[in-house]
C-alpha cells in the first residue's frame, strides 16, 4: 500500500509540473516537431539509437592541464577565424551524433569547430582521481585560453552538462572570459540542478537513470584501480539516484560537502544575470530530464544579453527536423543564432 501510495504521490507531482511549467506563455519558439516524434521519451531516445553523422573528420590533439592531466581536442577546421567549442553532455563524447551533427553544420558554414572531451571521455581514463562536473569551468577556461590567439570569434555550444558548464563560466566567471568569446548557444540545459535531480529521479524516467549510473559504475571501476585506497565500489548496486552517486563520488571527490551542496553551487541558473555575452538558452517542455526551475524565465528576463526559448517538443537534446541536408533543427538554430543576433 505505501508503494502505491508513493507512485499515486509521485503521478500528481509530476502532473502538477506539468501544469505550471507546460503553458502556452512559455513557448516562444516556432520550431514545429516531426509529428512522430511528438513525444518526450521518443524524441529523446530516437537519435541516441539511430542518427549516425559519419562525414566528421577530426584531428586530436591532446592538451596537458594545470594539474598535470589531460584533454583531448577534437578539430575540425576548415580555415576559419571564427571557432565554436562545443561541450558534450553526461557521459557522452565528441563522437556523439548530437556533437558531429553540429560540427557538421559549423563547417558547411564556413565555420572551424573543436569539440573536446570532458576528463576520462575521449576513450581513455584520466590521471587524476578526479573526473568531471557540472560545475567544472576550469577545464572549458584552458580549452578557451588555448585556442583563443588563433581565432578572432569563438562562440560556446553546449548540450545539457556542457550547456551548464558554459552558463556558469560564463557567469561566474564573466571577469575572466577573453574578448574573442562573443556569445554562447546551449540546448537542453539542467539550469537547476536539484530540480533536474528530482525529474530524472522519477519512476517514470528510471530507463535513463539506470544507463546513467551503470556509465559511471565503469569509471568507478576505472578510478578504483587507479586509486585503491581512496575510492571502491562497494555495494554500488544499491546506488539508485543522482543524490546517491552525488553524495557518494561527486561530492566528497571534488570537495562539496554533499550533493545538495553540489547542486547549489554548481547549477548555473543563479549566475544568468551576470552573463556579459549574448546567450540562447534552448529547453524543451517535455524534456523528461528538466522540471521547474530549469526553465529560468525571470532570470533571463533580468539579463538583456540571455534569452531563454521554450519549444513544445524537442526531447532532451533532440529537437530532430527532416530535410535534405539532414541538419537537427538545433544546428540551424544556433547557426541562426550566430549569424543574426551575436
Amino acid at each position: 500500500m505505501k508503494k502505491w501510495s508513493m507512485v499515486v504521490a509521485d503521478a500528481l507531482f509530476g502532473f502538477y509540473i506539468a501544469l505550471i511549467t507546460q503553458v502556452p506563455a512559455m513557448i516562444n519558439s516556432t520550431y514545429k516537431a516531426p509529428w512522430l516524434f511528438r513525444n518526450g521519451h521518443v524524441h529523446t531516445i530516437y537519435p541516441n539509437l539511430f542518427r549516425k553523422v559519419e562525414d566528421v573528420v577530426y584531428q586530436r590533439e591532446r592538451m596537458t592541464t594545470p594539474d598535470e592531466d589531460f584533454l583531448d581536442l577534437d578539430w575540425s577546421v576548415v580555415g576559419s577565424d571564427s571557432l565554436v567549442i562545443i561541450s558534450h553532455g553526461l557521459e557522452g563524447n565528441s563522437l556523439r551524433a548530437y556533437v558531429t551533427g553540429m560540427v557538421r553544420t559549423m563547417n558547411q558554414e564556413g565555420i572551424d569547430a573543436l569539440a573536446w572531451n570532458f576528463r576520462g571521455c575521449s576513450g581513455e581514463p584520466n590521471r587524476q582521481l578526479r573526473l568531471y562536473h557540472n560545475g567544472d569551468f576550469e577545464d572549458l577556461q584552458s580549452v578557451v585560453t588555448h585556442a583563443a590567439p588563433a581565432y578572432r570569434n569563438i562562440y560556446l555550444i553546449g548540450f545539457s552538462m556542457g550547456g551548464n558548464i558554459n552558463l556558469f563560466y560564463l557567469g561566474k566567471h564573466a571577469a575572466a572570459v577573453p574578448k574573442c568569446v562573443k556569445g554562447s548557444i546551449s540546448f537542453s540545459v539542467p539550469c537547476d540542478l536539484t530540480d533536474a535531480s528530482i525529474a530524472l529521479g522519477r519512476k517514470a524516467n528510471s530507463l535513463y537513470m539506470k544507463r546513467f549510473l551503470r556509465l559511471l559504475h565503469e569509471k568507478i571501476k576505472t578510478k578504483q584501480t587507479q586509486y585503491p585506497q581512496l575510492i571502491n565500489d562497494l555495494n554500488y548496486e544499491q546506488l539508485k539516484t543522482f543524490s546517491d552517486f552525488d553524495s557518494r563520488y561527486t561530492a566528497p571527490i571534488h570537495g562539496f560537502s554533499s550533493a545538495e551542496d553540489y547542486w547549489q553551487k554548481c547549477s548555473c541558473r543563479p549566475w544568468l544575470e551576470q552573463i556579459k555575452v549574448p546567450s540562447l538558452i534552448v529547453n524543451a517542455l517535455d524534456d523528461p530530464f528538466l522540471e521547474g526551475g530549469c526553465y529560468p524565465r525571470k532570470e533571463c528576463e533580468k539579463n538583456p544579453h540571455t534569452k531563454l526559448e521554450v519549444t513544445r517538443y524537442g526531447g532532451h537534446v533532440g529537437f530532430i527536423a527532416l530535410n535534405r541536408q539532414h541538419r537537427y533543427w538545433s544546428e540551424q538554430r544556433a547557426m541562426k543564432f550566430i549569424k543574426d543576433e551575436v
